[in-house]
C-alpha cells in the first residue's frame, strides 16, 4: 500500500518521531506497568512537567488526564457548573459542548452566529457561572478574536472561563492566564492516536468545584475533580489510564521543545498564509472564513466550486489526503490540517497543486 501523508483535521499525521517511541515504550515494556508503580508515576510527573513548559501553563494551574476532549465536556458540566453555563456557538462543536449540558438539565444559555461569523455581541447573562470560548472551531475554520478573549476575562472577573484548545495547542500561542480551565485532544496537533484527553485547571476551579458539591450537586465518579487531584498529586491516576498515550504525550512534549514553541508557532503562520494565498488565487475555491483575523490557523477550511470529490481525489494520487468538509459541508468543502508534523515543503506542494488544479 502506498504511504500517504494525512492532513486530516483529526486523527490526522503521526509526529514523525512516534515511530522510535513506540519501539522505546516497548523495549521499556511501558504498556506492561502497573499504573500504581514507580516507573508510571515517573512517566506522569515527566510528560505534566512538559505539558506545562510547552504551553506555558501558569503557576496554580495543573493537568489531568482523562480519555478525550468530549469527556472533559462532561467533566466540566459535572464539577463547575451548579446552574448555568454560557456558550459562544459558532460551529458544531462548540454546539455539541452547549448540548452536553442540556442533557445534564442545566439552564445553560448560548451566543449563537452564523457559521463562520464572527461574535459582536460579548453580553453574558447575570447568573452564568462558566463562559465557553472555543478557540479553534474544527468544523468550519473559525479562530476565536484572542483580543475579544481578554474583553471576556476583563468584563466578567468573577466568572471561569473554560476554553476548547483542540486543534489548536500547542501550534496557537495563547496566555492561559486567560482562562480558568483549558483541555485538548492529542490526535491533532500533537500528532499522536486518539485516546487520550488533558484537562487544564486552576486554583479557582477547585473553589467551585466545593460550591458544587455543597450545593448537592452530583459530580461524577471515578474522574471527580476531587479525585483527579488527589491521585495527580502522587503523580497517579484513578483508573488505570491509557499508559501508552502519556508516555507518547510526553515525549513529543519533549520533542516540540527542543524544536522550540515559537518556532513551532511561527511555521504555522506561515504555512497557514501560504495555503490561504493559493486558495484565494484560485478560482475553484475561496476560504470559507471571510475574515482573516478569524481564520484558523490550524485548520484551513474552503468552499469549493462544484463540490470537493475532484480535489480530494487530486490531492491522494499525490499521496495527501485532507480532509471532507464537516456536516452539512461535508461535500462541499475541504478541510487542510496545518499541524506541527506537516512541514513546509509539504504545504509548498499542496499550495502548488491547488494552483494547478
Amino acid at each position: 500500500m502506498k504511504h500517504q501523508i494525512y492532513f486530516t483535521p483529526g486523527p490526522s499525521q503521526i509526529y514523525y518521531t512516534v515511530p522510535d517511541h513506540l519501539k522505546s515504550a516497548v523495549k521499556e515494556d511501558v504498556m506492561c506497568i502497573s499504573h500504581r508503580g514507580a516507573a508510571f508515576q515517573k512517566i506522569f510527573g515527566q510528560t505534566r512537567s512538559s505539558l506545562k513548559t510547552l504551553l506555558n501553563v501558569p503557576d496554580g494551574y495543573d493537568i489531568y488526564f482523562t480519555s478525550s476532549a468530549n469527556e472533559i465536556w462532561e467533566r466540566i458540566i459535572q464539577n463547575l457548573v451548579i446552574e448555568s453555563s454560557h456558550h459562544f456557538i459558532n460551529g458544531s462543536f462548540a454546539k455539541k459542548f452547549y448540548q452536553f449540558a442540556q442533557s445534564y438539565q442545566k439552564s445553560s444559555t448560548h451566543t449563537t452566529v452564523a457559521d463562520g461569523q464572527d461574535f459582536e455581541d460579548l453580553s453574558i447573562p447575570e447568573g452564568t457561572e462558566l463562559i465557553s470560548v472555543t478557540l479553534n472551531e474544527t468544523s468550519i475554520g473559525f479562530g476565536f478574536d484572542q483580543n475579544k478573549l481578554k474583553q471576556l476575562r476583563e468584563a466578567h472577573p468573577d466568572k471561569l472561563i473554560a476554553l476548547d484548545g483542540v486543534s489548536a495547542f500547542p501550534a496557537v500561542g495563547l496566555d492561559l492566564n486567560l482562562v480558568d480551565t483549558a483541555y485538548f485532544s492529542v490526535q491533532k496537533c500533537f500528532g499522536l492516536p486518539a485516546g487520550l484527553g488533558v484537562w487544564v485547571v486552576n486554583e479557582r476551579c477547585f473553589q467551585k468545584y466545593e460550591e458544587v458539591k455543597k450545593a448537592g450537586v452530583v459530580t461524577g465518579s471515578y474522574h471527580d475533580l476531587s479525585d483527579l487531584k488527589s491521585n495527580g498529586d502522587k503523580n497517579q491516576t484513578p483508573e488505570t489510564p491509557n499508559i501508552l498515550g502519556i508516555y507518547l504525550l510526553g515525549k513529543v512534549c519533549e520533542d516540540m521543545l527542543f524544536r522550540g514553541a515559537k518556532m513551532i508557532q511561527n511555521d504555522t503562520i506561515y504555512k497557514a498564509t501560504i495555503l490561504y494565498q493559493a486558495l484565494e488565487r484560485s478560482p475553484k475555491f475561496n476560504p470559507f472564513i471571510d475574515q482573516k483575523t478569524t481564520r484558523s490557523k490550524t485548520v484551513i477550511v474552503a468552499n469549493c466550486e462544484g463540490g470537493n470529490a475532484a480535489i480530494l481525489k487530486a490531492l491522494a494520487a499525490k499521496g495527501f489526503v485532507i480532509g471532507k468538509g464537516y456536516g452539512s459541508y461535508k461535500d462541499s468543502h475541504i478541510r487542510i490540517a496545518n499541524f506541527p508534523v506537516h512541514s513546509k515543503e509539504q504545504v509548498e506542494l499542496i499550495c502548488d497543486l491547488i494552483d494547478s488544479f
